[in-house]
């Protein structure tokens, strides 16, 4: 599903290369989830944003789907993230003069789908999340647990086949964060949705069926699993 080859990303700073990431080389096959771990200034989201196509390597390839991501113009990759990714961030990014129900229907607008086919989808997923009560309430009258459920469920919306979480449960309590971990695995496991999450937790890491160590912006081969 994902190759990324010789990824260097740096930012010029007086005339100097400050690198964030350094020669990453990565194969991800449709179907994992892998955790991405490492101390602050490591890198890790940077690699996301990559990955996401929020951001552009200095230099290498990055082949999504047998498409080289670099060498696509800005609107092939703009629908290439539309039909094959979620964004889940930590922040949960909700837009707050929305609804609940407004929300999650965003990303099915910039699809072009008809509203009843919406409609439709948005039921279910409410449904599916057991928020169809909370549609009509605004981000801030919702817990941050309910937040970030509200956040997975508009990532889902879209039906992706990867879905990209930066720290996902950054802003939760322990019990809320176990309760988004687990659905992580139930997504899956049931539904065969790659996701790629950047995590400082062990336990959260631990979810995944591989973990991916950076260190100063490399991939750490003594500690990756």
């Amino acid at each position: 599903m994902i190759a990324l080859k010789n990824i260097f990303k740096w930012y010029n700073v007086g005339g100097n290369r400050n690198f964030i990431l350094k020669d990453i080389n990565l194969d991800i096959q449709q179907g994992e989830f892998i955790s991405i771990m490492g101390p602050s200034g490591s890198g890790k989201s940077t690699l996301l944003n990559i990955i996401g196509m929020l951001d552009e390597a200095s230099e290498g390839t990055y082949i999504f789907q047998d498409q080289e991501v670099f060498r696509l113009k800005e609107k092939q990759r703009s629908q290439l993230y539309k039909d094959y990714i979620g964004f889940v961030f930590q922040a949960y990014h909700l837009i707050d003069e929305l609804t609940v129900y407004e929300n999650i229907e965003t990303p099915l607008i910039y699809k072009d789908m008809k509203s009843s086919e919406r409609k439709a989808i948005v039921a279910d997923i409410l449904d599916r999340f057991g928020i169809v009560g909370k549609k009509d309430l605004f981000p801030n009258q919702l817990s941050g647990g309910q937040q970030q459920l509200v956040g997975i469920a508009r990532a889902l919306a879209s039906k992706p086949k990867l879905i990209l979480a930066d720290e996902p449960t950054g802003n939760l309590n322990s019990k809320q964060g176990e309760e988004i971990m687990e659905l992580f695995k139930q997504l899956n496991k049931e539904d065969g949705i790659t996701i790629i999450q950047v995590t400082h937790s062990e336990k959260n890491a631990a979810y995944g069926s591989r973990i991916i160590n950076l260190l100063d912006g490399r991939i750490d081969t003594n500690t990756t699993l």
